[in-house]
Parts: structure tokens; C-alpha cells; sequence
């Protein structure tokens, strides 16, 4: 492999924001869920990613975007992370900041780098499958293409966005299971979803997105000039401690909150420059505590998964999940598909069907003011 090969230019960029409101009480401002062994391996899923990157890009090639709050939790659980691969917010802006930045950054570092996103709150279960399809979408990107990964579904999911592929083939070397993608739907309703499925011409909307970074910006340039020239002057500014904070502080309140889906995906798709990847592995986000209930349990809905170093749990009949941080006996009887999340200073009952709606739990925490169990 030669030094110019698309794998040696290749980055690996893991957007650790956001708070997983729908995995309230365990998730948390101060600790979100990407800091949280919510699998039982011993790691946490911020740790897992990173593992699961070190193969593609080497840890020296992997850059962290994350809030100021969380710097010192995120660099202890990922000590071979280098001081310049650590960008900050000072608040979230979503994934088009997140992502645009590190991709700016990284261009004026490295004109021509290959950039690929990863969430770092994602269950990911076959590394060999995942490993392949990154490398396609290597190859895919370093062709032209704004390149995502779209797994294939494995049931009629809700929860979860949708990649309408083109019936062509993309046709690049080195990707050789690479498909133009038609277009994006949003989270179907169940009718919708059991068609999408059945009609085999449809994937799941992980957030995975490769593409050159020069590429990508140009894509965000195209939608969102403003955007892309807050983000071109915030990377301008980034790499001299003299320069970055006062650019932080004057241009990064101003950025538009907006999604990536929004600003290079959709826009990418209809214009003909957006390939997927096909992906032939597990996968989850863990949107909530239905899904994780699920991961607990082997898929099975008649297990009751038990989180909790310390768990302390009685059960006869009963099936869900349990996630205990405290030392109190909770005892089930007779109850299906229950969630119960315990921790010292907060309680959540409710079962998997509702678990969606815990995040307007938390919306009307904000609203009361009760934002000291946030």
C-alpha cells in the first residue's frame, strides 16, 4: 500500500455530543450515554468506537469532538488520544458544526484527507463487516462520492431513519457493493416501515458519513455558505491557543443548529453525489431504553435484562429491563415489557412500547426549572 492510497489519507472523526434524553435518568447532561457501559462489556460505548476505529485509522488519526464539560471524562477513557485531536464546543450545534469543523480543521492540516464520521454512542457487533464496508466507503469517498453506510434491516424498525437506494450500481473501484442513493425518509410508522423492508430497496440511516473533507465542505458550502464560512474561520483560527479561543467565543454561538442529514445528505442524494455502502453487521443506537433492553437480552422479549454493577433485583414473571445505580431491592411481579431505571436522585417507570416518549420526561423537567436531575 502506497503512502497516496485512499486508506492512508483517511481520518476517523467521532462526534461525542449530545445528551440521549431518551435514556433519562441514566443519561445525563454531566454524564451522557457515550460515557456509559450500557452493554455489559466493560467498556464504554465512547471506548468501544474507538476501538473499533484504531484498525482503519491508527490512533494518531482519530480527532474527538466533544463539549468543554465533558474533555476530562472523554480523555480518560481514551488516554492514546492526542492534545490536537481534541476539538471542543462550548455548546452543541449539532452534527453540521460538529462534523464541518473537524473536516476543516483537518483539510487545512492535511489538503486532500479522507474524513469519515462515527457517532460515538453506537453497538457495533461484527468489527470484520464494519471494517470492510469503511473501506469501501474509503474508496467510494476518495472517488468523488459523499459516502454513507446503511445497514440492512433485520425487522421493520420505527426508531430509525431510512436510505431509499437508486436501482443502479455505482460502479467504483475498490467498492464494488457501492449504490447511489435515491433519496432520505424520515422514521416511518409501522405500515411504512414493514413496506420499506419487504421492499429490499431500503436501509437503515446509521449517521455514518465518509467523504473527502474538501468535498464535504463544499457540500455544506452549497446549502449553507454562512455555515461553512463560520466553520472555514473557526478552523482558521484553530491551531494557534491565541487565536482559537477568542474565534471560539466570537463565532460559534452564531452557527446554525442543524443537522448533517440536512445540509450535505439530502441535498447530496437528489444531486446524484451521495453513495451508500450496504452494511452486513449489527447495529444499534441505542435510542432508547426498548432497544437497550433488547441488547441486554440476546433480542429475546421474554428476558428481563439487568444493568447495574450493584443490581439488587427480585423477579418472578417479568420481562424489560432494569437499570439500578442504587443500592435498593427492587422487586418485579407479573409485569411485561417494564422499564425501570433507578438511580439516587431520580426514578423512571414505564414500559418498552412508551420508551420513546421519555424525552418529553425530560422537556418538562426544563420547562418546571427541575434541571438539577438533568
Amino acid at each position: 500500500m502506497t503512502r497516496n492510497s485512499p486508506l492512508d489519507r483517511f481520518y476517523s472523526v467521532i462526534p461525542a455530543g449530545g445528551v440521549g434524553s431518551r435514556l433519562w435518568p441514566l443519561s445525563r447532561a454531566d454524564a451522557p450515554k457515550f460515557l456509559h457501559d450500557l452493554t455489559g462489556s466493560g467498556q464504554t460505548l465512547l471506548r468501544s468506537t474507538w476501538d473499533r476505529l484504531t484498525p482503519l485509522s491508527g490512533d494518531q488519526r482519530i480527532m474527538v469532538v466533544t463539549g468543554r464539560a465533558h474533555r476530562a471524562a472523554v480523555e480518560a477513557q481514551l488516554p492514546d488520544l492526542i492534545d490536537a485531536n481534541v476539538v471542543l464546543e462550548s455548546e452543541g450545534r449539532d452534527s453540521t458544526a460538529a462534523i464541518g469543523l473537524a473536516a476543516a480543521i483537518l483539510e487545512r492540516r492535511e489538503p486532500g484527507v479522507i474524513v469519515g464520521s462515527f457517532a460515538a454512542d453506537h453497538v457495533i457487533r461484527d468489527q470484520t463487516r464494519f471494517r470492510q464496508a469503511v473501506r469501501e466507503a474509503v474508496h467510494s469517498a476518495d472517488s468523488g462520492y459523499i459516502t454513507t453506510i446503511g445497514i440492512q434491516p433485520t425487522e421493520p424498525a420505527v426508531g430509525f431513519g431510512y436510505i431509499h437506494c437508486a436501482d443502479e450500481s455505482a460502479e467504483i473501484a475498490g467498492a464494488p457493493s457501492a449504490r447511489l442513493v435515491d433519496s432520505f425518509v424520515e422514521k416511518p410508522d409501522l405500515p411504512t416501515a414493514e413496506i420499506y423492508v419487504a421492499d429490499g430497496s431500503y436501509l437503515w440511516n446509521a449517521g455514518m458519513f465518509i467523504a473527502r473533507a474538501d468535498l464535504l465542505l463544499e457540500e455544506i458550502g452549497r446549502n449553507k455558505p454562512e455555515l461553512l464560512a463560520g466553520l472555514l474561520a473557526l478552523a482558521a483560527a484553530w491551531d494557534d491557543p491565541a487565536t482559537r479561543g477568542p474565534a471560539v467565543d466570537r463565532i460559534w454561538p452564531g452557527l446554525e443548529k442543524i443537522a448533517i442529514d440536512y445540509t450535505v445528505a439530502e441535498p447530496a442524494a437528489a444531486a446524484g453525489r451521495l453513495a451508500v455502502i450496504p452494511g452486513y453487521f449489527d447495529w444499534d443506537d441505542v435510542g432508547d431504553f426498548a432497544s437497550l433492553a433488547k441488547l441486554n437480552s440476546g433480542g429475546r422479549k421474554s428476558d428481563l435484562a439487568i444493568l447495574g454493577e450493584n443490581a439488587r433485583v427480585l423477579a418472578d414473571s417479568s420481562s424489560g429491563i432494569v437499570v439500578s445505580q442504587s443500592k435498593r431491592v427492587i422487586s418485579l411481579i407479573g409485569v411485561k415489557d417494564i422499564v425501570v431505571v433507578d438511580t439516587p436522585d431520580a426514578l423512571l417507570v414505564t414500559t418498552s412500547e412508551h420508551a420513546q416518549r421519555v424525552k418529553s420526561v425530560v422537556d418538562a423537567l426544563k420547562v418546571t426549572g427541575s434541571t438539577d436531575v438533568l
